[in-house]
Order: structure tokens, then sequence, then C-alpha cells
């Protein structure tokens, strides 16, 4: 086991802002200056995370408490699990990229039912784990939905109105998550190197001193 806890970076943004791209440029970044690096996100692709998707694409119709109640579950699953969970990979000195993590139900489940439920859910998961940096990849509601809809099928949230109330609600929380989640807000430029470059800047602070 490395002596040193791994880093935890989070991705967050609306639908359509690049992060999953993003993410896996910062990974090989990372691996390239000798980083252990470990990518994944929510949904998971474990039997919670499966369940989820089918609800998001339509294949399971479900209600809105099921589906944040779920991704709380599969959250729970994720930072927990013996053999390839977040919190292992920290404790083994690895770097874990995270697209999504609990700002998302916040943002999401919460702007659809009582916040204050959605944040009770997803305690347990605040008081496990907290990112050491939260890249916010900020994009207006315009561009995103735009960006959404050449993929051609959409999924539950992806509708112009709950886009723009999902980015309000993000920019909502960053006044209470701010300074515990460390959060950097970039925007996500159509120069997708130029993200990139501002996402490195903010992600080496993390390792200033160390093999970065």
């Amino acid at each position: 086991m490395n002596s040193e806890r791994g880093k935890f970076i989070v991705f967050e943004g609306a639908d359509g802002s690049g992060k999953s791209t993003q993410l896996k440029q910062l990974g090989k970044f990372l691996k390239e200056r000798g980083i252990p690096v470990y990518t994944t996100r929510e949904p998971t692709d474990s039997p919670f995370g499966a369940m989820l998707r089918s609800c998001l694409t339509g294949r399971i119709e479900t209600n809105e408490h099921t589906v944040a109640a779920l991704f709380a579950a599969d959250r729970l699953d994720h930072i927990f699990n013996s053999v390839n969970g977040i919190l292992k990979q920290l404790e083994d000195g690895v770097t874990v990229l995270c697209d999504r993590f609990y700002l998302s139900s916040l943002a999401y489940n919460g702007g659809m039912v009582a916040p204050e439920w959605v944040y009770a859910l997803n305690e347990p998961a605040m008081r496990a784990v907290r990112p050491d940096l939260t890249i916010f990849l900020d994009l207006a509601t315009e561009d995103s939905f735009r960006r959404v809809s050449r993929r051609g099928e959409t999924e539950r949230y992806e509708t112009f109105e709950r886009q723009r109330l999902i980015r309000e609600r993000y920019l909502k929380l960053f006044e209470e998550f701010g300074e515990s989640d460390h959060i950097a807000v970039i925007e996500s430029d159509e120069d997708k190197d130029v993200t990139q470059a501002n996402i490195r800047a903010a992600a080496l602070k993390l390792f200033e001193g160390g093999n970065a």
C-alpha cells in the first residue's frame, strides 16, 4: 500500500459540457507524470448503475424519488466497494478521477423532489469522502442543449428547461460547497485544448512538491 493517500478529483457539469473527454485527457496527462490514476463515473457499471441507466433512458419507467434513491445507493457502493471502491483506491495511493459525484444528485434530483430529502440521502457519502478538487465545466444552457441534441437520443434530464434549472442549482450549491469541495469553475471552451490547460493548472496545484 502506498503510504501517501491519493487525490480525489471530481468532474461536474451539465450534460454536453465535455466532462468525460476532459477527464480522460487529464488522466492521461497525470499518468505520463508518474501519478497512478483510476478513472470512474456515476452511474457506475455496478448492478445499481445498470438499473439507473435503464431508468435514465426510459427503458424502466420510474419516478424521481426512486431515481434519487438509486443514485445514492450506487454512490455508497462506489465509495465503499472493497474491490475497486473510491476509498480503497485512495488508501492505496491512487488518484481517483470521477465523472459526477453527490453534487450531481443535489443539482439534478434536488430540482425535481424536496432538496432536503436528496441532501439527507447523500449525507453518508458526504461524511465518507469529500473531493480534494471539484472541476465544474460551465457552459451556457443554449450551448449545452445544442451539444446534447447532436447525439440524437436524449435521456431523462436532457431538455432545455431542465438543463437551465440544473445549471442554476449548481451555481447555488457552490455558495454552500465551494470551500469544502474545493470547486474550480472552468469554462467549457469551444477550443478543448484551452479547457484542458485550465483543468491541468487547477489539478497540478494538488501535486505541488510531489511527482507532477
